[in-house]
Order: C-alpha cells, then structure tokens, then sequence
C-alpha cells in the first residue's frame, strides 16, 4: 500500500508540473511577454473572469490526480511486461525511436477525435464533457479542465497505445510535453499562427481559432492536432478560415511573435 501511494504521488506530483509548466509557459508569453501582440490577436471579445481561471486549475488538478490513479495499473502491466515502454534504445533502434513520436501524435489525434465527438452525444456531454464547456471564453489553464470521466478516458490512450506500440520512455515524455503545450496553446484564446497559416500546407495542423470556435459553439472542429479527421468527416465548420482571418487581420502589419 505504501508503495502505491508513493507512485500515486510522484505521478500526481510529475502530471501537476507539467500542467503548470505548459500552461504557464504559454501565459508567460503570451500575457506577459507579448501582451500587445495578444490583444491584437485576441479571439473572442469576451474575457476570461477569476472565477473561470480558478475553476479551471480547480479541475486541472483533478484530472492529473485521475491521471495518477489510472498509471497505478498503467505501472502494474508495463512491470509485467503487458505494455511495450522501453528504456533501451537498442531494442528497435534510432530510426524506429524517431518514427514512433510522429506516430504516436498521430494515434493520439484519431483517437481524441472520436472520443471527443462521442463526448458530445447528449447523454454523454452532462455526464462526461460539460465541465470543459463551461470554458467558453478558454485560457490555457483549461488544458485539463476535465470530468473525472472524461479524464479517465483521456488517460486511457496511453495504456491502449502502450500495448500494441514499442514507445522509448524518453518518446514517451517528448510526446507528453507536446501534448501539454499544444493543449494549452489550443486554449489560450489568442491566435499566434501567422497570417498565411490556412493557405499553405501547414493548414493540416489546427490553429488556436479552429479550437475557440469548438468552445464558442460546441458541436464542429474536434480534432487536437490535425484538421484531417474535422474535414474527412464533415465536421469542421464552414466558416473557419474565415474567423481565422479575422482574427488575425489586426496584426498583418505588424511582426510575427517573437520572444
């Protein structure tokens, strides 16, 4: 028992530290290092009151304890060698090492589709969802802002991808790291993608108003990381490039966000 709740702990401790460094990383340079670069690239005329930035963080904190309980048994079946996490990079080698973060973005982006448009049957939305749709005017501390239930099936990805795909430990916390920092980016209200973003190439990649408009108007535009599934499944709303541009047609005469 004792040992469990030493993992519980270090767990909790190590998900609440990457929540924290994302969210706040993303706050730092947005707010406080670009502050005029955010308010001309501000989504949503709306702000964010204390009470939205405290109950965010409220349930962000729930969820990395969710996160925690559910890597007890994630622990459990890599120990008895159930999933396939490894330490050795001579197991499968460099190349595979390096494929296997693409892939796992990948996996992660299908799957997060799915479970996220599943989330907004009606039945499921009160029970699973709602409370990160309270965040209507989103900050990047509603990264994890999660039901317990939807932090449950969040955290399940991982032991589910674990056990068909060989993941090095340190892909595996590359990809965690990413995960924060675009969730918490997605979040932040502010679009930083340049101008051009949605005619080139890179529009295959989600900006922060295809997320916004998610909260703003709930049904449309569920993808994470990628517009492939929103746009293969006819679920992007139709006028998204459009919102972009406006969004950031304030700043076309002023430079790029630097650090």
């Amino acid at each position: 028992m004792a040992n469990l709740l030493e993992i519980w702990v270090t767990v909790f401790t190590f998900d609440t530290l990457r929540y924290l460094f994302g969210a706040g990383l993303v706050s730092l340079v947005l707010f406080g290092l670009c502050p005029g670069f955010s308010r001309a690239r501000r989504i949503q005329a709306r702000k964010p009151q204390v009470v939205d930035y405290l109950r965010e963080v409220g349930y962000s904190l729930l969820t990395t304890g969710v996160y925690a309980t559910v890597a007890l048994v994630t622990i459990r079946l890599e120990r008895a060698g159930v999933l396939l996490v490894y330490d050795d990079w001579r197991d499968y080698g460099w190349v595979y090492g390096a494929v296997s973060l693409p892939a796992l973005l990948v996996l992660h982006d299908a799957y997060f589709y799915w479970v996220h448009r599943a989330m907004h049957h009606r039945w499921l939305f009160r029970r699973f969802h709602l409370v990160h749709h309270r965040s209507r005017t989103p900050t990047p501390w509603a990264a994890y802002a999660f039901a317990p239930g939807e932090a449950f099936l969040m955290a399940l990805f991982v032991p589910a991808v674990t056990w068909f795909l060989p993941v090095h430990e340190v892909v595996m916390f590359v990809f965690l790291a990413i995960m924060i920092l675009r969730n918490a980016m997605g979040h932040s209200g502010v679009e930083f993608h340049p101008h051009w973003w949605v005619d080139s190439p890179l529009d295959c990649l989600t900006s922060v108003v295809h997320h916004d408009l998610h909260h703003q108007r709930a049904r449309g535009n569920y993808g994470l990381y990628f517009t492939w599934w929103d746009r293969w499944m006819g679920t992007e709303f139709a006028d998204y490039k459009a919102r972009f541009r406006q969004a950031v047609r304030p700043s076309l005469a002023e430079p790029e966000l630097t650090v």
